[in-house]
């Protein structure tokens, strides 16, 4: 078995990529969904990222704010 890895800046067409290899028969792991994933409401990752980073980093619905909304970028 090979691992590769895809890696590139945004737009550049890792979920293309990827898109293509799963039709040859390739699992593809998404890291950026497992990321989501871990700091869902009530996931202990999300409770040390607000304990760090202060009640400002969760929205309104419970759900982390993205690094551009908490930077005030959006």
């Amino acid at each position: 078995m090979k691992l590769c890895g895809l890696t590139g800046g945004v737009g550049m067409g890792k979920s293309t990529a990827a898109g293509f290899l799963v039709q040859y028969g390739a699992r593809v792991v998404d890291t950026d969904e497992i990321a989501r994933e871990l700091v869902q409401p009530g996931q202990p990752a999300l409770a040390e990222i607000q304990k760090e980073f202060g009640n400002g980093i969760i929205a309104p619905d419970g759900v982390l704010k993205r690094a551009r909304k908490a930077c005030g970028l959006e």
